[in-house]
């Protein structure tokens, strides 16, 4: 035991004077290396993880943020888009031929019947506003309905498209005279009183002719799209479809036959 002391002593000095040991020393650093990168792996993996991991994180809180933020400018971005839309609807209204009429004022449609067969709607315009039984509605494109049954603070109205409902109507490039019929189709109304000899074609446009004080006269009604003319009947087979958009719109003018415009709400 001694000896090897001795042994270690004189080692230890030969290779701190004269560095006999350097090149054994080095040999067994390259051989150690690999057996200390084993050794330091599982550590290195756990931080590398560990910084990974966080990083991960990170990003996906960031996409999230950054997910809600675009839903978010998607949101105003379609608020803008129907802010404009109405603003276009308003404008419309405002410049259609209502402005003939000396009293117009603009409601808002709260509700649609549910029955396919009965075409009414409610609004909410009623008696404080001056609303009265048999008052025409009219769209940017024409007249819509009227009203038939009115609140203080609502009413209900009945489309031109509705089964019961009969619009007077004259041919606008030669004044013919008929009437337009609802048959439960906002995009179809029939004409069946017209002769096979009336003067009349696609194309036609029919306006309120202003008989039985239904409607003010002079409003797009329908445009003729069908006219077949059966020989040996007494009548023609005529169909027309409404000017006004009856199933898209959110509008509508109520007119007054006198008075003074009023401003929009």
């Amino acid at each position: 035991m001694v000896l090897l002391a001795f042994l270690s002593v004189c080692l230890i000095y030969l290779d701190y004077q004269q560095g006999h040991l350097q090149t054994v020393r080095r040999a067994l650093s390259v051989a150690v290396y690999p057996i200390r990168v084993l050794v330091d792996m599982p550590s290195a993996t756990f931080g590398w993880a560990r910084e990974r991991l966080a990083e991960r994180d990170r990003l996906v809180t960031e996409n999230r943020e950054l997910r809600l933020e675009s839903l978010r400018q998607q949101a105003r971005l379609q608020q803008l888009i129907a802010l404009e839309v109405e603003n276009a609807r308003l404008r419309s209204l405002m410049e259609s031929p209502a402005r003939l009429a000396n009293r117009v004022q603009v409601a808002e449609i709260l509700a649609v019947d549910l029955d396919p067969y009965r075409h009414r709607i409610a609004l909410n315009r009623g008696e404080q506003a001056g609303v009265y039984e048999g008052q025409a509605l009219l769209d940017a494109d024409g007249i819509v309905g009227q009203v038939i049954r009115v609140n203080p603070l609502g009413a209900e109205a009945i489309l031109i498209s509705d089964p019961s409902h009969a619009t007077p109507v004259e041919l606008s490039r030669n004044g013919l005279r008929t009437v337009a019929l609802g048959v439960g189709d906002v995009t179809r109304m029939d004409l069946p009183f017209l002769p096979n000899s009336a003067d009349i074609q696609v194309g036609d446009l029919l306006t309120s002719s202003g008989l039985g004080d239904a409607f003010p006269a002079g409003y797009p009604v329908a445009r003729v799209t069908r006219v077949e003319r059966r020989p040996g009947e007494p009548f023609a087979h005529v169909e027309a479809e409404p000017t006004a958009a009856l199933n898209r719109t959110r509008q509508v003018l109520l007119v007054w036959k006198g008075g003074e415009q009023v401003a929009l709400p």
